[in-house]
């Protein structure tokens, strides 16, 4: 599978602007042969927009969505990307995949909410996982703080997953994210993970890019700088195989030795 992450400033609070560099770049990424395209957190909207967020939240069926759906129809290309996510009173932090064929696969709602505004702003998902078919891939969600937690990477290939995507809203300082942990979650879990950034600056935020493709052997497939990109790269499914054949974390866990992850308090043996 060929997929493409857009790496973008996008349009702070227009949502017909982000639509518009949607149409651009899954026209460039499915040109450029694409079965997938990953645009960033919050793509829709912009991210640190504030109390404008409950405003141009959506219903995952919305008109934003269904125009996204013609887009990914039209070109032949499943498109994930981010949004707010209005279902009912609530407003979440959420992800959409949509099929080539402008079906609505799985929708996503971030798990593990990031400081202060995050948490006025958005309702924390319950976990469930979210997993759609792209192609011969088993592709899971997560959105940016949620791949930081092993557990949450590990729950989706345990569940068969071979590509975790993340669309991200990382900001400064912390690039050790792409650099480090990115990589970390694809070698320990031996998939592919893919981890859509955003760039530049909006408002008080500095993005730092570095849109970041890691393989299941944890070397970085592909990363981006600092400025706006569209990330092309061919992901060969078999790889997973051939590095699960070379060390066999999967197999080798013990989980009946992992009760503490339960506790509120790990378990711990004093000497």
């Amino acid at each position: 599978m060929r997929i493409a992450l857009l790496q973008t400033e996008g349009h702070p609070g227009d949502v017909a602007g982000n639509l518009a560099l949607l149409d651009d770049a899954s026209r460039r990424a499915k040109t450029d042969g694409a079965d997938l395209l990953i645009a960033p957190e919050m793509f829709l909207t912009g991210y640190n927009i504030g109390d404008r967020t409950t405003d141009l939240a959506e219903p995952q069926d919305g008109p934003s969505a269904a125009h996204i759906a013609g887009l990914a129809r039209g070109r032949g290309l499943a498109i994930v990307y981010g949004y707010p996510e209005r279902s009912g009173d609530k407003i979440y932090n959420a992800a959409l995949a949509i099929g080539p064929d402008g079906s609505a696969l799985v929708n996503y709602r971030k798990t593990h909410l990031y400081g202060a505004e995050e948490n006025r702003l958005f309702r924390a998902g319950d976990g469930t996982m979210a997993i759609a078919r792209i192609g011969d891939f088993s592709v899971g969600l997560l959105i940016c703080y949620d791949v930081e937690f092993p557990e949450t990477v590990r729950l989706l290939a345990l569940a068969g997953c071979d590509l975790i995507v993340v669309p991200t809203a990382l900001m400064q300082p912390p690039n050790r994210i792409p650099d480090l942990l990115v990589p970390a979650r694809a070698c320990e879990n031996q998939v592919f993970v893919a981890y859509a950034n955003r760039c530049g600056a909006e408002g008080s935020l500095t993005y730092v890019g570095q849109s970041t493709v890691a393989g299941p052997d944890g070397a970085v497939v592909v990363q981006a700088g600092r400025e706006a990109a569209l990330l092309l790269v061919e992901l060969d499914k078999e790889r997973i195989a051939e590095v699960r054949n070379s060390y066999t974390y999967i197999e080798d866990r013990r989980p009946e030795t992992y009760g503490g992850l339960q506790a509120e308090t790990p378990l711990a043996q004093s000497a």
